[in-house]
């Protein structure tokens, strides 16, 4: 045990006072997230309040909870009773919601204790943190670098030892990405295995709760605590949820992996990857196939090819080097071929600012938030949405605007969704032969503020992990050695709708199998977290 476990273990028997563990964290937070910027608030007095209540419990020989005492960071775009909940922007800015996400609500009655809000980029649109109204977060590994989006600050907040379990949101990869930069575990669930009441939407048929931690047990644990059927949330699931900490160390031998061509290389190429990396593949000799399963009707090798154009050589060789672990620990590993994947990013693009503008239409000015007074009421409206809407979201509301508009839907949006069709199809037949998935997670490990300020270049941070918010199934990020400059570099697991159990088994073979990572550039407040050495 380690991180939150450690520690959830320590309070409930009484070997260590809740309120000590958080003035640990507290003053972590103190010294160094003026540097880091992972909050937007810090609910000090709040915490110590929930602490100190805990401690009361163990006192009195109740049990506060599987997460008893366990500081935990919520991403501001999740609804806390009496606290600001801005999602970064000024729309919201100083916004108090009257009562708590289904999410915190279930966190705080296993005893976790938040211990603040995390920033992000604006109504999570951004995949870098830096579309906050409220200033950028930087990456504890290199203070010059994004900490990815858009759960950048939860991310950050994990990675620096701030807390040791994050919530985050997952639209189109905000939880893995930044998870990858930062060298952390990051999970999105199947949708609806967790509930989105009380998340502010950006794009309601993807938007997804999940958990940052340090390490794939903590993860396993939060992710346990938040899941379930929620008659608040009419896509929530009404399945029973496993105990997804057994399958941790269950094994990888017989179970089937695929490595999805499209977002990797073609096997020649992947084969002298792993030559270069040391890596080999005992039980397939000398090279993999391409998996023989890519449905008839498509020709993907120039949008695959673009696709691929950008990943760093470090990462993709990774990818192989985690491939290589898992046979090793007795897998069958194979290429397989998602074709749809290749459309990912053009559909995806097109259906969320779509969906955003509908959802960010409620931000008129009457209701709630930012009011700046006008003439008439259209006036009013047309000011409140100027004053407090950053350049991104006006962007991908005009983009989502425009893609809904008469004459343009069945062009665009139609066509977006038969795209997302045809990816749910070609994720069912991948599945038919493998029983997880894998990717890189990023295709670059963190980059420096300002490199991507093009849109487009900034969107293709999210190819790898864009698909499986498409067919709404799980996936993870898994941290596994290093890139360019010491970064971290994360494997992406997925699995089939409600197959965490099995992403989780193989996501905890790869961590066991990983090369070591440095601590990050705060490493004296780290310490302590179960952060990797």
């Amino acid at each position: 045990m380690k991180g939150a476990s450690l520690i959830a273990h320590d309070v409930r028997t009484g070997a260590r006072r809740a309120t000590d563990v958080l003035q640990d964290f507290l003053s972590r937070v103190e010294a160094h997230d003026g540097d880091v910027h992972a909050f937007n608030t810090v609910t000090a007095e709040q915490a110590r309040a929930a602490a100190a209540a805990i401690d009361a419990a163990v006192d009195e020989g109740r049990d506060p909870g599987l997460l008893a005492g366990v500081p935990v960071a919520f991403k501001d775009n999740l609804c806390t009773r009496g606290v600001a909940t801005t999602c970064s922007s000024r729309m919201l800015e100083g916004w108090q919601p009257p009562y708590d996400a289904t999410v915190v609500q279930a966190m705080t009655a296993a005893g976790a204790v938040m211990i603040g809000k995390t920033n992000l980029d604006e109504f999570a649109m951004g995949s870098s943190t830096e579309h906050s109204a409220f200033g950028p977060t930087r990456n504890p590994y290199d203070l010059t670098r994004v900490p990815g989006g858009s759960s950048g600050g939860s991310a950050a907040a994990v990675a620096a030892g701030f807390a040791p379990l994050a919530l985050g949101s997952d639209t189109g990869g905000s939880i893995r990405q930044p998870a990858s930069l930062c060298g952390i575990v990051g999970i999105k669930p199947t949708y609806g295995r967790v509930s989105r009441y009380g998340l502010v939407a950006f794009a309601s048929s993807f938007d997804q709760i999940g958990p940052f931690a340090t390490d794939v047990a903590d993860a396993a644990l939060a992710l346990g605590v938040i899941s379930g059927h929620d008659p608040a949330d009419s896509t929530s699931i009404p399945a029973a949820v496993p105990d997804y900490t057994s399958a941790l160390d269950r094994g990888v031998e017989g179970l089937r992996v695929g490595i999805v061509s499209e977002l990797a290389v073609a096997s020649a190429e992947g084969q002298a990857a792993r030559a270069r990396s040391g890596g080999c593949h005992p039980a397939a000799g000398t090279s993999w196939g391409d998996g023989g399963n890519t449905p008839s009707g498509y020709d993907i090798s120039a949008e695959a090819a673009w696709l691929r154009d950008g990943f760093d050589p470090e990462v993709v060789e990774r990818l192989y080097g985690a491939a290589d672990a898992l046979a090793a620990a007795g897998a069958t590993v194979d290429h397989v071929s998602v074709p749809a994947v290749a459309y990912g990013l053009t559909a995806y693009y097109l259906i969320a600012p779509a969906e955003a503008s509908s959802n960010l239409a409620r931000y008129d000015g009457t209701r709630y938030g930012l009011r700046v007074e006008g003439a008439d009421v259209t006036e009013m409206n047309r000011l409140t949405r100027r004053a407090g809407f950053g350049d991104e979201v006006k962007a991908r509301i005009m983009l989502g605007t425009f893609a809904l508009s008469a004459g343009y839907y069945d062009a665009y949006y139609g066509k977006a969704q038969r795209v997302r069709m045809l990816t749910r199809r070609d994720f069912d037949a991948a599945y038919a032969d493998f029983d997880v998935l894998l990717s890189p997670t990023s295709p670059c490990v963190a980059f420096r503020f300002g490199e991507r300020a093009d849109p487009m270049t900034m969107y293709r941070c999210d190819t790898c992990t864009i698909p499986s918010n498409l067919s709404g199934d799980p996936a993870m990020s898994v941290p596994f050695g290093t890139g360019a400059e010491g970064l971290p570099v994360g494997v992406q697991v997925m699995a089939p709708a409600l197959g965490e159990e099995t992403m989780l088994t193989v996501a905890a073979a790869l961590e066991r199998a990983a090369p070591p990572l440095s601590k990050p550039l705060l490493a004296g407040v780290a310490g302590s977290t179960g952060a990797q050495t």
